[in-house]
Formats: C-alpha cells, sequence, structure tokens
C-alpha cells in the first residue's frame, strides 16, 4: 500500500520559498503538476491513499486530483510530521497492508520506478528510504509498524536522514537506501530539474 502526502495546492500557502522567487499562483501551479505526477505514479502501482492537508481542504484536494482513478483520501492528523507519518503507517498496517511506503508530492523524480523498487527493497529489508538532496528523504518504507524512528527527530533538517538511519540502527532493523533525488522546494531546484527555464 501506498500513502502520498499531499498539500491542497492553495496559491500563499504551498511551495512559499519557490513562490518568493516566482509568486505564489506559479509556484502553486508548479505544485498540483509536480503533486499529480507522484499521485498518478502511486495509483497506478499499488493500492493508494492521498493523506492531505489541511483537513478542511478536502474539496479542493479531490477537485485537483479527479483525474487520478483508484485513490482513497484521508485528512492528515495534527501535530509534527514525525507524528502524522507514524499515524498513517498505523492506519496502512491496521488497514491489512504488509509493506507500505510513503512518499511526499515534491520529488518528480518518483515514479512507478522508484516505487517498485521500494517495495522489492521491503522484500530482504525493515526500512528503506529514498533520500532526499536536501538530507531529508522523499520516501519511506516499512515492514511493521516502528513509531520510535519518528520520534525525536529535528524535521525540515537537513539531518532528517542520518537521524533516521540511525534510529534505524539502534533499534536493530535492517534499512535499504534508494537513489538520491532532489526535491522542489526552490527556483534553483525547479531549475536544475528543468521544471523552469534557467
Amino acid at each position: 500500500m501506498i500513502g502520498v502526502f499531499a498539500k491542497a495546492p492553495v496559491p500563499g500557502v504551498v511551495k512559499t520559498r519557490l513562490a518568493a522567487a516566482i509568486g505564489s499562483e506559479a509556484a502553486a501551479e508548479l505544485y498540483r503538476r509536480l503533486g499529480q505526477r507522484v499521485v498518478s505514479a502511486a495509483a497506478a502501482s499499488r493500492r493508494a491513499v492521498v493523506w492531505y492537508a489541511p483537513p478542511g481542504r478536502r474539496v479542493a484536494v479531490t477537485g485537483w486530483l479527479d483525474g487520478v482513478r483508484g485513490i482513497a483520501y484521508r485528512a492528515q492528523p495534527a501535530g509534527s510530521l514525525g507524528r502524522r507519518l507514524e499515524t498513517a503507517f498505523a492506519w496502512h498496517f491496521a488497514h491489512g497492508a504488509g509493506r507500505v511506503v510513503i512518499v511526499g508530492t515534491d520529488c518528480p523524480g518518483v515514479g512507478r520506478s522508484v516505487l517498485a523498487r521500494a517495495f522489492r527493497a521491503l522484500r530482504s529489508a525493515d526500512v528503506v528510504l529514498g533520500p532526499a538532496l536536501d538530507g531529508g528523504y522523499y520516501l519511506i518504507g516499512l515492514t511493521a509498524p516502528h513509531p520510535e524512528l519518528f520520534r525525536r527527530v529535528a524535521w525540515s533538517t537537513g539531518l532528517v536522514l542520518r537521524a533516521t538511519r540511525a534510529r534505524a540502527r539502534a533499534l536493530g532493523l535492517s534499512c535499504r537506501v534508494l537513489d538520491l533525488l532532489r526535491d522542489v522546494d526552490t527556483a534553483n531546484d525547479a531549475r536544475a530539474l528543468g521544471l523552469l527555464p534557467g
């Protein structure tokens, strides 16, 4: 099962660092395209659930993703990213999943082949991570709930990946790491990926 963490593509709310360079409308439109690409790849790969935020924006999110078939929607709970990931993994496993991969909507490199590699890695590893260039990760997959992985992590810093790998080791969990990819957070990221003119 795949979970996709997504924000309602509202100008002035999503991609604020990108918006500082290209404007809030353009940033929101770029986010719409990126997010739809990732959600479409997820829906084509496995049973997929879009975990959206904020909770009151369900109509905006379902309208945005109306063309993508075979997805379910759940509101992200309140709290830190760690708390939200912990809750989402617990929900997926409680609903019968044997392997769960959760991705964000910021990385255009997340396609069906990346998702397939993640699920293959989970055949022999407890944890799979997709490292992002900024020190975080664009993907995390588990074979069982491990809430401790998401606690006492300095979220939104360049230390997230390192801290998560260290936590996995401390818990005795085997870990596989996928290819390094770039998230789109800034105009420089978007230009490097060919999403904006150079």
